[in-house]
């Protein structure tokens, strides 16, 4: 299989930790693209239509996208168990917490990255950063406890939203007034797998 990706995409992160945590790099080639929201490559867009990464191509069927499509294919090949029943309602709740923190701060930078300058919208970035913001604080106030115990994907997409947080928005200071998600977050990072796929 390939996974296409770009390594500083925080949902392509969320996928290649998975593939390291269940062991899975001997099976899935990680093929680094170049796309953007203006420029989809063309590999990308025969792979998915939406132009979007990570997308993953399989031999024996239709290629995967969407990250949270992507990982529960590949717990499931590997026999994982980061998607346990007996939680599994929470555990897909934080996942989408977590892509939704992502989903808001790719959009922050694209609006800078690739929109003119004096076509740049003040107001529409502060409100994807109150989105963000206000789900962090939702974590460290409420959900702390389902960060803890054996590992699954929603402490795995928190920790990719975090460190994307601080790969292009660190001004921003998420961690002021949650200490508590501050404080995992830093153990958290310290996982090999986490270590291995920084970009």
């Amino acid at each position: 299989m390939q996974l296409l990706m770009s390594p500083a995409s925080p949902f392509v992160r969320k996928v290649r930790v998975l593939l390291r945590e269940t062991e899975l790099l001997d099976q899935v080639e990680e093929r680094a693209v170049a796309t953007t929201p203006l420029a989809s490559d063309p590999t990308v867009v025969a792979a998915n239509p939406l132009g979007k990464i990570p997308a993953l191509i399989r031999d024996d069927g239709p290629a995967l996208y969407d990250s949270r499509v992507i990982t529960r294919f590949l717990n499931d090949f590997a026999g994982g168990s980061l998607y346990p029943e007996s939680r599994i309602w929470e555990v897909l709740t934080l996942e989408a917490t977590a892509d939704a923190i992502m989903e808001a701060a790719v959009l922050m930078t694209y609006e800078a990255r690739f929109r003119a300058e004096e076509r740049q919208s003040s107001e529409w970035i502060e409100a994807q950063w109150g989105k963000a913001a206000r789900a962090v604080s939702a974590v460290n106030n409420r959900w702390m406890s389902h960060l803890s115990g054996p590992l699954n994907i929603g402490q795995i997409g928190m920790g990719c939203a975090l460190s994307y947080l601080d790969l292009r928005h660190d001004a921003r200071g998420w961690r002021d007034g949650n200490q508590a998600l501050a404080d995992w977050h830093a153990a958290f990072a310290l996982r090999d797998s986490m270590v291995a796929t920084a970009a």
